[in-house]
């Protein structure tokens, strides 16, 4: 954090940091935390944190009018300028990313010349090469052009970014700090601390003493191998309210510890041994359940509320939080679902790394069930008048509309649909259905909703998918294409 401040506020040394390190090292912890610290200062000028899961920052198209914006509303000046060029020039969020910086960012910042923190994390969260490279290069072309600016960037040391951090024109614009580098004796005894006092006071609570043992502090801190996310984990699993954490610990204690993939040895043995604590009693049909839940919660595009879940799986409520609440310890369980840490759908979406085949994630099986569920709903609730009847899952959900089933279903059914390779069969009539009688309703309610999804750039992407895997229903998508907004 220190090395960190010293670089933002020294504008001899080069503008872009580097933070790079494995999974679970805390790049994204340490990327909020300067957030955090420099937007309490009001010198904080804008952030992007990138996310495979979250449709709207898993886009490089979204990022630099992002950080504009930000930039306009944290610096009058800036918003000044920027207003100016939007009159003049409003279809400039369509152009290259390359020329989104050029008028969106740099000559904003060169007409006022403020100081400037600029922060994007996890840039190897795009799954697409092209993502990546379009911020790259602009970087490359741009940073040097921007008086007073900085930029930390953060993400997995990914051979391609490494090359591109260590190699001209970037390699001289940029310094780096790898988090995996710093003296294994000093992470190892911050996560003993960590441990020390996260199990101390659940000692107290549970009326346990001479617990943990060092020894078995020793084991904790040898299984988390330099993961702060293994430690947290630990702790979450070990503070179930239905059983003592010596039996917890024990189940750890008995897990494999020789698990080795991107420096996560013995997270994948932790998750599965929850995982099949939790559901030792399971039978093959429950099993589908509890994949067909876990699989909603790690392949949506987004964080969503417990109700949309449920009714995107299209099981009851009482079986959807039951089966959530066995997995509190990897599962983020409160206004919103989602993964304790992306390992978690790594983990679970990898034939390879997936230890128990009964949890294993297809996305090739369940991307296609998301979007049969979507289509479902949509033809289910939609009509040709503008006002959609509720769906019944969110009668009582006070929640913006994207994160309601419908909401969810109509800003994001083609993500799951364009996914889908196999057991494409049972789309067929739901999705013929949705173009022949619901499209009208789906664009009246992406415009009343105000939604940023683009119904035209959807349909198109629609048409690729079927072009691809089946041409049968082309000419009712291209004719759905051609509907004015």
């Amino acid at each position: 954090m220190h090395e960190i401040r010293c670089w933002a506020e020294d504008f001899t040394k080069p503008p872009i940091l580097w933070l790079n390190g494995l999974a679970g090292t805390g790049k994204s912890t340490i990327a909020q935390t300067i957030v955090e610290w420099y937007d309490a200062r009001s010198q904080l000028g804008s952030s992007f944190f990138c996310s495979r899961n979250t449709s709207n920052h898993g886009n490089s198209c979204d990022i630099f009018p992002v950080l504009a914006m930000q930039l306009a509303q944290r610096h009058g000046k800036v918003r000044s300028v920027l207003a100016s060029l939007l009159r003049s020039n409003p279809d400039v969020v369509y152009e290259s990313a390359s020329d989104q910086v050029e008028k969106l960012i740099v000559k904003p910042l060169r007409a006022v010349d403020v100081p400037t923190l600029i922060i994007i994390d996890a840039l190897d969260e795009w799954a697409d090469d092209t993502s990546r490279s379009n911020v790259i290069s602009a970087l490359e072309r741009w940073t040097k052009e921007i008086p007073k600016v900085k930029f930390l960037v953060t993400s997995r040391p990914e051979t391609h970014i490494l090359t591109s951090f260590h190699t001209p024109p970037l390699g001289g614009l940029a310094i780096t700090l790898a988090l995996h580098d710093i003296t294994p004796r000093l992470v190892d005894n911050d996560i003993r601390l960590f441990f020390e006092h996260e199990l101390s006071e659940l000692a107290a609570k549970n009326w346990m003493r001479d617990w943990p043992t060092p020894e078995q502090l020793d084991l904790l801190c040898v299984r988390s191998a330099g993961l702060f996310v293994y430690a947290v984990a630990t702790t979450m699993f070990l503070s179930n309210k239905d059983t003592s954490p010596r039996e917890q610990y024990a189940i750890i204690a008995r897990s494999p510890d020789d698990t080795i993939f991107e420096g996560t040895m013995g997270l994948d043995s932790l998750c599965t041994s929850i995982l099949q604590a939790s559901f030792r009693e399971n039978d093959d049909e429950d099993d589908a359940l509890v994949r067909s839940i876990l699989a909603t919660v790690v392949l949506v595009t987004r964080p969503l509320p417990p109700s949309t879940i449920t009714s995107l799986t299209g099981l009851e409520a009482k079986e959807v939080m039951s089966i959530l609440q066995s997995v509190r310890s990897l599962v983020r369980l409160d206004q919103h679902v989602r993964p304790f840490h992306k390992l978690l759908s790594d983990l679970l979406t990898s034939p390879t790394r997936c230890m128990d085949q009964r949890f294993y994630i297809s996305p090739e099986k369940f991307h296609p069930e998301i979007a049969l569920n979507c289509l479902s709903i949509m033809n289910e609730t939609l009509e040709d008048s503008p006002q959609p009847r509720s769906h019944t899952a969110d009668r009582d959900v006070e929640c913006p509309f994207e994160e309601t089933a419908l909401g969810y279903a109509c800003t994001s059914w083609h993500i799951h649909l364009t996914e889908a390779r196999d057991n494409i069969s049972a789309l067929t009539p739901t999705l013929r259905r949705f173009l022949d009688e619901k499209v009208v309703g789906w664009l009246k309610v992406l415009g009343i909703s105000g939604a940023e999804t683009d119904p035209a750039l959807v349909l198109k992407k629609t048409i690729v998918w079927l072009r691809e895997v089946h041409v049968n229903l082309l000419q009712n998508v291209c004719q759905c294409s051609r509907i004015p907004n």
